[in-house]
């Protein structure tokens, strides 16, 4: 099977190259009753993720969702062990930015609006991201017809 690859670039904020399944919030989640922390289960009223797991994604969010005690809520699944491995947010935000420092994840951010991740990915991807450059390569199963954000992984992917 041919497998599509799709390469953007945001802007690297916690070094660090990981790769997994993509699970994209793309109206983020809620911090407070959004997740349980214990399990990474995702258990926000409305959310389409709503059931799934953050433990060991890639976790793709538009920015944080609700008070500032959003980061406390996913810094807890990191010491439970129900944290992604690494994340990325189409723009970052001061709650967003606090838990990206207290979890040290692989983290990218601020992506060109042409480039959002939350509308270029889509859940069950597998993802490839360099925390350092900013660098995501996104690759899924090829339907046929050219892709016009295909492009060739470039050397500073790290790959």
């Amino acid at each position: 099977m041919q497998m599509e690859k799709i390469i953007i670039k945001g802007r690297g904020v916690i070094a660090g190259i990981v790769e997994g399944e993509a699970l994209v919030c793309p109206k983020s989640i809620t911090g407070w009753a959004g997740i349980d922390p214990e399990t990474g289960i995702i258990k926000e009223h409305g959310n389409i993720n709503k059931g799934k797991s953050i433990k060991q994604k890639i976790l793709v969010l538009p920015g944080s969702k609700g008070s500032n005690g959003w980061s406390c809520y996913f810094g807890a699944a990191l010491v439970a062990g129900a944290a992604p491995k690494g994340w990325m947010f189409t723009k970052i935000d001061s709650s967003a930015g606090v838990a990206s420092a207290v979890m040290k994840i692989p983290t990218i951010v601020d992506f060109d609006e042409s480039r959002d991740p939350c509308k270029l990915i889509k859940n069950g991807d597998w993802v490839r991201m360099n925390g350092e450059t900013g660098h995501v390569e996104i690759s899924r199963p090829q339907h046929g017809g050219d892709n016009p954000l295909n492009q060739r992984p470039p050397a500073e992917l790290g790959v």
